[in-house]
């Protein structure tokens, strides 16, 4: 069983956040890399499963600052989007931009089908055994090829890694923020 599409949160860096404490949290959609042409396109490496809602007159955060750019224009290109934003018409003014995340907030983030769930709102959840003992909080997310691993900050002060399968994550319960798991027996 799937337990939340792919990331929106930065998959370098598994940054999710707000500039100001208090302020919304933000999700990255995509990676600005270089400037295309003249007219102040800039590929984009999109990092979202849901593409088709970044369209002409959306606002999109940029950088750690999360700069508010407003869409002038989308299209594909090979493997990435050409964006353009609005009031930005050469490279040298886009370039300025090359390496930076591209967000969103939360807030407008779609909703997932039931049963999965984005790595914000997993974060910081409790994580306990079938025994109802605390094993820690969940503060990381790990995408290893295979399936996600989950970093549970003990209360100890270790790790513990549980890979999520079937068998070892039981059960996610976003309205009390617990996830039921049973460590591998061999852990």
């Amino acid at each position: 069983m799937k337990r939340r599409s792919s990331p929106l949160s930065d998959p370098e860096t598994n940054q999710t956040g707000s500039p100001a404490v208090g302020g919304p949290v933000f999700l990255a959609v995509g990676k600005l890399r270089r400037p295309h042409g003249v007219d102040g396109e800039i590929s984009m490496e999109v990092i979202t499963d849901f593409p088709d809602r970044l369209t002409p007159g959306r606002v999109l955060f940029v950088g750690e600052s999360h700069e508010p750019l407003k869409l002038d224009s989308v299209r594909w290109h090979d493997q990435a989007l050409l964006v353009a934003f609005d009031g930005i018409i050469d490279p040298e003014t886009v370039g300025r931009y090359r390496n930076e995340f591209v967000y969103i907030q939360a807030q407008n983030a779609p909703p997932l089908p039931e049963g999965m769930y984005y790595y914000h709102q997993l974060m910081g959840m409790a994580v306990l055994d079938p025994d109802g003992q605390t094993l820690g909080t969940l503060t990381d997310i790990l995408e290893t090829g295979a399936n996600e691993v989950y970093v549970v900050g003990t209360l100890e002060g270790g790790e513990l890694l549980l890979p999520n399968i079937e068998g070892v994550i039981l059960e996610i319960n976003p309205e009390k923020r617990e996830i039921l798991a049973k460590p591998p027996a061999w852990l």
